[in-house]
């Protein structure tokens, strides 16, 4: 490539995408919002315990500094000028939880992911400090039930529990952040200066922050015991938070910060009210744009901060409709049930069933999430026959993460009382056109693809570039570059896709009042550890062989 023709780039932007499965880092140019280069590293999941999920804190940074480096390499290969980069932006994971040691710059536990039920003990403890054991009643104040999933009860587990971080606390070494905070704070120097803070849309996951003051909340840092002074400070999602200090890109600001659901918001340049986009990731993300007013749903979604680009801009709200599994019942078919090798082989598979037939699958690993916000709940595959095989498990499978899309759409239609008349959709498993097509049959409405998918990475890409001090990337409705999209239109008549929506919704609830916090205290799941039933099992046994003792005597 001449040097003329790398003139005509322009300024770049970096975006660092910390996902649940992966590490991203893409580089997009800022005026035309191409992507010019990207690398991926996976990421490890561990699970302890049933119900546990973390992750490694040291690795998940090692993977950014790495998929940066090998970026840098690729454009470099291709003659592109990497001192063009011009700003950083982070999307990430929301909710997962990492405590810290400012002073050793050391996690002092792995990362407690957001799909972790280990908490389920800790809500219901909490719960009983609340009138009426109410899980909304600091809906209005947070947008979020009592659950599970939101950052506060994994912290107040982490306090309860790891005796490393209760001495950091008292010995005033303790950082807690999300993915965002980490990462911003070993970027941009770590214990040599690291700058410790997140942004509004990861702050109003926490179930700390208060979305109306836009600031942590004293009475709910109480009610969960937290200590305000470990927390980030709460910063906009446009704005420069400080410079890179290490690696190829040493000095270049990082100055857009959005949870991955809101990033994804800005990347679908979802901007007026009503609209909206859905992710389809390791879950599920429906986010329906409500501008600079905050609507609280009577049908089970969460009031969420959509983002504030810049210091002295307005605040936007979205409500969101959440959903746990998605991208990770592939992974599961994959990895636990080695149905398949690749992600990929699951859409051959079910491109080959063409149907479940009558298979239904509710992949509630981790409870059911939007909208019912039911922990108890497991998974189940019913409706099996002796002709059922892979192939309709694997299209059961897809068809799962489409019901469940269908669910909270209904929800969402519902509460903003005009039905959405298209689906706007991004994320990994959007590649897969069985899904895809899958999703228009059981919505009976179109569904929309940008040809470009990384919709994500864009939106903090976009946030990094508009921000104060870069002003590389113009957010003016008139300046954005038009997309070019690929449309799915229901293929099935409406009788039929309602059949299969009612059916799943029996196997929906089937899947609840599956699990209890209670478990037999020693462990011991004998049924000998019940004394009445130990006695009338041994004396039927002993009657029994007595039996056969006098009919043998009878012969």
């Amino acid at each position: 490539m001449a040097a003329s023709d790398r003139m005509v780039l322009g300024p770049l932007v970096g975006s660092i995408d910390q996902g649940t499965s992966s590490s991203r880092f893409l580089v997009f140019n800022a005026k035309t919002a191409e992507l010019l280069s990207h690398h991926q590293v996976e990421i490890q999941q561990k699970f302890p315990k049933e119900g546990w999920v973390e992750q490694d804190p040291k690795e998940i940074l090692r993977s950014v500094h790495e998929c940066v480096e090998r970026t840098c390499e690729k454009l470099q290969q291709l003659n592109i000028d990497i001192t063009n980069i011009k700003a950083i932006g982070v999307s990430n994971q929301r909710e997962t939880t990492v405590v810290w040691d400012k002073t050793t710059g050391e996690p002092l536990y792995n990362a407690i992911v957001w799909l972790d039920l280990r908490t389920q003990s800790t809500v219901e403890r909490l719960l009983k400090r609340i009138p009426g054991n109410n899980k909304s009643f600091f809906k209005f104040r947070t947008g979020l039930p009592l659950s599970t999933y939101f950052s506060a009860v994994k912290l107040r587990w982490l306090l309860d529990n790891v005796e490393e971080i209760r001495q950091a606390v008292d010995d005033g070494r303790a950082m807690f952040g999300t993915i965002d905070s980490w990462l911003i704070w070993c970027l941009t120097g770590g214990k040599n200066g690291g700058v410790h803070c997140t942004d509004v849309t990861n702050a109003s996951r926490t179930m700390l922050f208060n979305i109306h003051s836009l600031d942590w909340d004293p009475e709910l840092c109480q009610f969960f015991d937290i200590p305000m002074e470990i927390l980030p400070k709460v910063r906009s999602s446009s704005e420069i938070y400080g410079l890179m200090k290490s690696g190829a890109l040493t000095g270049v600001p990082i100055s857009g910060c959005l949870g991955d659901q809101s990033a994804a918001l800005v990347g679908q340049m979802c901007f007026q009210d009503g609209q909206a986009k859905n992710t389809y990731g390791t879950g599920c993300f429906l986010l329906c744009n409500t501008g600079q007013k905050s609507v609280f749903s009577d049908h089970g979604l969460l009031t969420t901060i959509a983002y504030k680009l810049g210091r002295d801009k307005p605040v936007c709200y979205a409500l969101e409709g959440s959903v746990a599994i998605a991208g990770a019942v592939v992974r599961w078919l994959r990895d636990n049930l080695g149905i398949v090798k690749t992600s990929q082989e699951v859409e051959k598979l079910a491109a080959e069933a063409g149907t479940s037939y009558g298979c239904y699958f509710v992949p509630a690993f981790s409870g059911l999430y939007a909208p019912y916000w039911e922990p108890s709940a497991r998974g189940i595959i019913c409706g099996l026959t002796q002709f059922t095989n892979k192939n309709h498990i694997a299209f059961a499978a897809l068809e799962a993460v489409c019901f469940q899309t269908r669910e909270i759409l209904d929800a969402m239609n519902k509460d903003c009382g005009i039905p959405l008349s298209q689906l706007q959709v991004d994320g990994g498993m959007t590649n897969n056109k069985v899904l895809m097509q899958l999703q228009s049959d059981i919505l009976c409405i179109p569904v929309v693809k940008p040809s470009m998918p990384e919709t994500t990475a864009l939106g903090a890409a976009m946030a990094a570039g508009a921000a104060e001090g870069v002003g590389i990337w113009s957010l003016n409705p008139g300046d954005l570059t038009a997309v070019t999209c690929e449309r799915f239109e229901p293929q099935i008549n409406p009788e039929e896709s309602e059949y299969r929506y009612a059916r799943w919704k029996k196997a929906v609830m089937k899947s609840m009042g599956w699990e209890t916090s209670e478990a037999p205290s020693n462990g011991d799941t004998s049924i000998f550890c019940s004394l009445p039933l130990g006695f009338f099992i041994m004396s039927s046994m002993i009657m029994l062989i007595g039996a056969k003792y006098v009919s043998g005597t009878d012969k």
